[in-house]
């Protein structure tokens, strides 16, 4: 038993507001992982149009969503197009609508507001309309509430929420967490996964570390 194909756009039959992005997301600026799946009742095939926003090539900026993350109907990635320049007085887009108005723009007032690559680590749970602002690295096994807006970074194993999301517990002490990021379950070979996943699911580190 090796578990679903990653690539089945629709992994559960009869249900097909589940997806698994990697067959459904061919964007060349959005990198997706094995088994995450976007859940959406007018289904997930246009999740890189309708939750990867303000998302354009020329900028460079990349959606990297590792393996076995679970993304909710609604959840939206703010991407660096969407930033504004904050340097000056104004923070209105003046160049992008021409007539003159773009003469005297400096890129470079733009160009460093971009804030990098977006990313989320593997076994990441986004909440219903959670919102994740650019730029922003989601550690592995963190969950995000419902509506929450993401403006920083999130620890691995952390639970964050609110606006802006606030650390509101972790998951497993500081010494489990470390075990498991060094056990790194998700990364294993698919049938491994299936031989041992009441390890994976269960919550006894030893039996998951007996396992590697």
């Amino acid at each position: 038993m090796d578990g679903p194909n990653p690539n089945i756009k629709h992994p559960i039959p009869m249900h097909t507001r589940v997806g698994f992005l990697k067959g459904l997301v061919n964007a060349p600026n959005i990198e997706i992982g094995d088994y995450t799946y976007y859940d959406d009742p007018d289904g997930p095939d246009k999740f890189a149009e309708r939750c990867v926003l303000h998302h354009y090539p020329f900028i460079g900026d990349r959606l990297i969503i590792g393996k076995f993350c679970a993304i909710a109907e609604g959840a939206r990635f703010i991407m660096n197009g969407a930033n504004h320049a904050m340097s000056g007085f104004s923070t209105y887009p003046f160049n992008i609508f021409g007539h003159g108005w773009e003469q005297g723009f400096d890129p470079k007032t733009w160009s460093k507001e971009i804030r990098g690559d977006t990313v989320l680590g593997n076994d990441v749970w986004i909440g219903m309309e959670a919102v994740i602002l650019p730029g922003v690295k989601i550690g592995h096994g963190a969950i995000v509430a419902a509506k929450s807006v993401v403006t920083h970074d999130v620890p691995p194993y952390a639970i964050v929420a609110g606006n802006a999301a606030k650390v509101v517990k972790m998951r497993f002490d500081d010494k489990t967490i470390r075990r498991l990021l060094m056990a790194a379950w998700w990364d294993w070979p698919v049938d491994k996964i299936s031989r041992n996943l009441d390890a994976i699911r269960g919550a006894d580190i030893a039996r998951l570390e007996a396992a590697v």
